[in-house]
């Protein structure tokens, strides 16, 4: 899934028209830590032997969410959602840790040797679109939250899955201006998914899709604001902290012409090669690769986050959504797979997540309520 961000204030006029454009997560190679045939990999940081399957990836063998996975010391799990309105105007994105991988206190408390993720949970919820722009994570301990087989409570806010549904309660206030975001969004699978991948080379690290497609229903009080439109819903998972393996990334996902997405993942380990990824979605299910193209610079960001795009001839900036100080979200026009295409990209910056100033900073988005 997709990583929070909002620091400059309320977008210019709104989202770009993005209909049909569905949100995907990051997918890496399937060649560590896969079991023949895709299938689940095994669990735990170790190879496909030694070790006894078990609850991964924060679903059941069907692609269905499960929330009561075990999450070790200082790791981290975690569910995502997000969706774009049928009229383009409006999306949001929804974010439920088990170990705030980006919390400022879940590092300084591992460092203490006290890295329990179950006491730094939180729910993030995003809101884009003119005059309902909002931003909400607040950070929680164990005390505040419970989780079972289909359920996940973050003290006022908490998902459930009813066997066709995840429906998700929010009633948050937004940071730093303090206004109330409540109200319910519900997600309607059109497919499960169980297949994870894993994202490093020590496949500690691990991400998949549970409903690649879905249909979004969102209803809310504060702020008023009623729509619905394309989503997408996914998880991810490691057994270690996020700074540990990598150093930085950049993730892209075009819709194609006949409806298939395709997505770019390009990753730089801090050891060991870059890990490249190019695949194919199609509407009936079937994943295939594509050739990537090299990489094309982007501008820097406002906090001079470093991206750039694979693309057989320069990407177009159409908007730039999230500028944090160590990650960015934009859209972009590209050309790939032979096809120019709408474009959501992404770049992280885990170097820059691990200054100091950096991790002084966050408290300010992501407080903790005791």
């Amino acid at each position: 899934g997709a990583v929070p961000g909002d620091w400059r204030g309320p977008l210019r006029g709104g989202l770009p028209r993005l209909d049909g454009l569905v949100p995907a997560a990051r997918v890496v190679d399937t060649r560590s830590g896969a079991l023949p045939g895709g299938g689940q990999r095994p669990s735990g940081s170790g190879g496909p032997h030694g070790h006894p399957l078990g609850p991964v990836g924060g679903r059941n063998p069907d692609g269905s969410p499960r929330f009561d996975q075990p999450v070790g010391e200082g790791a981290y799990l975690w569910w995502y959602v997000d969706a774009l309105s049928d009229c383009g105007r409006y999306g949001l994105t929804v974010i439920a840790f088990v170990g705030s991988v980006f919390s400022s206190y879940y590092h300084w408390a591992q460092r203490r040797g006290r890295g329990d993720p179950e006491n730094h949970c939180c729910i993030n919820v995003c809101l884009y679109g003119p005059g309902v722009r909002r931003w909400t994570m607040t950070e929680r301990s164990r005390a505040s939250m419970s989780r079972g087989t289909d359920h996940f409570a973050v003290g006022p806010s908490h998902l459930h899955w009813d066997g066709n549904a995840l429906t998700i309660e929010v009633d948050e206030w937004s940071n730093p201006l303090p206004r109330r975001v409540r109200g319910s969004i519900r997600v309607h699978p059109r497919s499960l998914s169980g297949r994870t991948w894993a994202l490093d080379d020590q496949a500690r690290h691990h991400w998949g899709p549970l409903a690649p497609s879905a249909h979004v229903e969102l209803e809310l009080s504060h702020p008023d604001l009623r729509w619905q439109g394309d989503g997408y819903f996914d998880s991810n998972e490691g057994s270690e902290p996020i700074e540990r393996p990598f150093s930085s990334w950049d993730w892209s996902r075009s819709i194609l012409a006949d409806g298939s997405s395709a997505v770019i993942y390009d990753v730089r380990q801090k050891t060991g090669d870059d890990r490249l990824l190019a695949l194919r979605f199609g509407t009936d299910g079937t994943v295939s690769d594509f050739q990537a193209d090299p990489r094309h610079p982007l501008a820097r960001t406002f906090w001079r986050v470093p991206r750039q795009m694979r693309s057989a001839d320069p990407p177009r900036l159409v908007e730039t959504l999230e500028d944090t100080p160590f990650y960015q979200r934009a859209v972009l026009e590209a050309t790939l797979a032979g096809e120019r295409a709408l474009t959501f990209h992404e770049s992280l910056d885990v170097d820059k997540l691990e200054r100091l100033s950096t991790r002084l900073m966050l408290p300010w988005r992501m407080p903790r309520v005791r």
